[in-house]
């Protein structure tokens, strides 16, 4: 009995390593299928341009180009007053030179003109409480941006107001 023992023990076969290995190569094979069908035709697929060489097409290549570019006369900017905020009790004689454009379109640059004393009152608060510290991270003026146009946005109405444009932010 105890040779029989010893020859079940001597082929061990790892049945258990098949399957995972099987179920990981499907599933890089789908993954890679999935990905290549959402760049070439899926979602991901307008956002890339197709290079045809053969010169058929290029009228309506034409066409996306001009509904992608904004047309330029229908944009208008507002200019606002220059800004000279000062930074607080902690930084003795540190100013914030701060001037921007609006961006909106040519029918509203008149009713946005007639707020502008509430888009620089909401300027001013926003701007008076920033601390020296953020100022110095280089990162700041693109979420500063992103912060007024939204507070811009909330007293002229969202639709008004396409873009805020800095055009001069100085720290001195």
């Amino acid at each position: 009995m105890a040779e029989t023992d010893t020859a079940e023990d001597g082929p061990k076969k790892k049945k258990g390593l098949l399957i995972p290995l099987l179920v990981g190569l499907v599933l890089a094979v789908g993954g890679g299928a999935g990905g290549y069908w959402a760049v070439t035709s899926g979602p991901l697929a307008g956002s890339v341009e197709s290079a045809s060489d053969d010169g058929q097409g290029d009228e309506e290549e034409d066409e996306v180009v001009t509904h992608i570019r904004p047309e330029l006369e229908e944009v208008a900017f507002v200019p606002l007053e220059p800004l000279v905020i000062s930074l607080g009790p902690g930084t003795t004689g540190r100013h914030l030179m701060f001037s921007a454009e609006l961006e909106v379109a040519p029918d509203d640059a008149e009713e946005v003109t007639h707020l502008l004393p509430r888009v620089l009152d909401v300027l001013n608060s926003y701007l008076r409480v920033i601390d020296m510290e953020e100022l110095n991270d280089p990162r700041t003026l693109v979420r500063l941006r992103a912060q007024l146009l939204r507070r811009i946005q909330i007293v002229t109405g969202d639709v008004l107001v396409r873009d805020l444009l800095v055009t001069e932010f100085v720290v001195n």
